[in-house]
């Protein structure tokens, strides 16, 4: 079988310019984004989206904030995509992430998103994850500044794939 799943990791608002906290060339990454939630649907491949909720009271994600909402953009891109809610780095961490994925027949995964050092890195890096061909899209993702990202993305090319969205094959 090869059926991947795009999982696109908080895309949120608080990352953009007017939000709470933001990265480093989030419309670049956005832009990309989308492109990479367009080949998957063109290719049959379920996209999920992961959105970030801060436990408590943080500076930003807070819960009902307009910060915390996925992006309007991503949102029109993927408007039936399931919706994995998180409070913690690793996607998976106290989240149905898995029952998604194992409903959906998954077996591998491609993973873009904000940040590429924390959430995107933790999520690839995962135990749960472990189990999955990875690939992580490195230019459908972001993080606080350009050199973090590098950073982050060498750091996980001897363990998961990097790629960019056109490097991404047919599933």
């Amino acid at each position: 079988m090869n059926q991947p799943a795009l999982i696109v990791i908080d895309v949120q608002n608080d990352y953009f310019a007017d939000g709470a906290f933001p990265l480093w060339q989030t419309d670049a990454a956005l832009s990309q984004v989308e492109a990479a939630v367009a080949h998957a649907r063109a290719h049959h491949v379920p996209v999920i989206l992961v959105q970030h909720i801060a436990a408590g009271p943080a500076p930003f994600f807070n819960r009902d904030s307009h910060g915390v909402a996925i992006h309007p953009r991503l949102l029109a891109a993927a408007p039936d995509a399931p919706v994995v809610i998180k409070t913690h780095a690793d996607s998976f961490l106290e989240t149905d992430l898995q029952a998604t994925l194992d409903a959906l027949g998954v077996d591998s995964l491609w993973l873009c998103g904000m940040m590429t050092h924390n959430c995107v890195t933790h999520t690839a890096l995962s135990p749960a994850a472990a189990r999955y061909p990875v690939t992580v899209l490195g230019d459908a993702s972001t993080t606080v500044s350009e050199i973090l990202h590098i950073l982050a993305l060498r750091a996980l090319a001897p363990r998961v794939a990097v790629k960019t969205v056109a490097e991404l094959g047919v599933a």
